[in-house]
């Protein structure tokens, strides 16, 4: 069952891994749902840190992913592949995908799909899957982090940690967290975070001992590795988990176990993209029970920084390489 859908679209590809200005608009034939899948006419799409990656030649898409950038988008359901449930021809949704979003028409699959949260427009819905599906099954699924629990979120005006910091200070932790700048600073604590660290000015393991009475933190969300690593395993409590997300820093670091034995301390990581799709299923289930409805009462929100049209992709890659923004950076399609 399909809606007019025209046979060929606008998308952003690069022939070789480069820079920024290696991205172009191109023009491909539009791709057809598969089984359980549905076609999305994009009206927006999510920029992250992993399609960066991806340009440069480092995070290659999966088998059989499209190889055009694009992790998350929103818009409008225009066809159904066979055995796609619960949606139908019309529907606003927004989803989480394993490639192909820079584009003006994404395949998805119906489960990853997620309804637009009453009060938000398509573009900010295109600003929720790729971050909210990593921090709901970093923090929640692996880490088990619970309420009254700390909670220390490196780099908190990123599209995560904006998002962690809102998820998990509505759900009862004590959310601290590292900042670059005062803007920055000054933007975590207005999303809920108790305590913010000037990263640059202050060393974040005797804040988050201050923080917590000596007793240490017990969930650390990271996305910084490196030297980060050793410090982020001084700053647990007994108990505490470790969750690396990736590694703006490195992802190699010689480290001493013995405080992970005497203080029982769990450290994991996962990446999303290759993960089966009844997994992703499964965090989208999550997310519209739990999280969904915070959205629509305004208790949470995709914090938004720039809007790029789709052909200005390079542009807002050289702002998401620049590290300035807060919060999510979006393509309008």
């Amino acid at each position: 069952m399909t809606t007019a859908v025209p046979e060929t679209m606008t998308c952003i590809e690069f022939d070789e891994p480069g820079k920024p200005d290696v991205l172009k608009a191109g023009t491909r034939p539009v791709p057809q749902p598969a089984e359980g899948e549905v076609l999305i006419k994009v009206a927006a799409a999510g920029v992250n840190r992993p399609d960066v990656l991806q340009r440069l030649g480092g995070y290659p898409p999966p088998p059989g992913a499209s190889d055009i950038p694009g992790l998350e988008i929103a818009g409008t359901v225009v066809a159904l592949g066979d055995g796609a449930e619960g949606l139908a021809i019309g529907d606003e949704v927004c989803a989480l995908v394993t490639g192909g979003g820079y584009a003006e028409y994404c395949p998805a699959p119906a489960q990853q799909c997620l309804p637009i949260p009453e009060g938000l427009s398509l573009i900010e819905a295109a600003a929720l899957p790729e971050t909210f599906f990593t921090v709901w099954t970093n923090l929640y699924q692996r880490a088990k982090l619970e309420k009254g629990e700390s909670l220390l979120i490196h780099g908190g005006s990123s599209g995560i940690g904006t998002t962690a910091i809102q998820i998990a200070t509505k759900l009862g932790a004590r959310v601290i967290t590292t900042a670059g700048n005062e803007e920055k600073c000054r933007a975590c604590t207005e999303l809920g975070a108790e305590r913010v660290v000037n990263y640059k000015d202050e060393d974040f393991v005797e804040a988050a001992k201050d923080f917590t009475g000596g007793k240490g933190i017990n969930v650390v969300l990271d996305m910084v590795g490196g030297d980060y690593i050793n410090r982020n395993i001084k700053v647990l409590a007994q108990d505490g988990r470790l969750v690396n997300i990736a590694f703006l820093q490195g992802s190699k670091a010689e480290i001493n176990l013995m405080p992970v034995m005497l203080k029982r301390l769990t450290l994991t990581g996962s990446t999303l993209r290759a993960r089966p799709v009844e997994v992703k299923a499964g965090i989208a289930k999550e997310l519209l029970e739990t999280v969904w409805p915070l959205i629509a009462k305004g208790d949470v929100k995709p914090v938004m920084h720039s809007v790029f049209p789709l052909e200005k992709a390079a542009e807002a890659h050289k702002l998401m390489e620049s590290s300035t923004h807060i919060g999510k950076i979006v393509l309008e399609v």
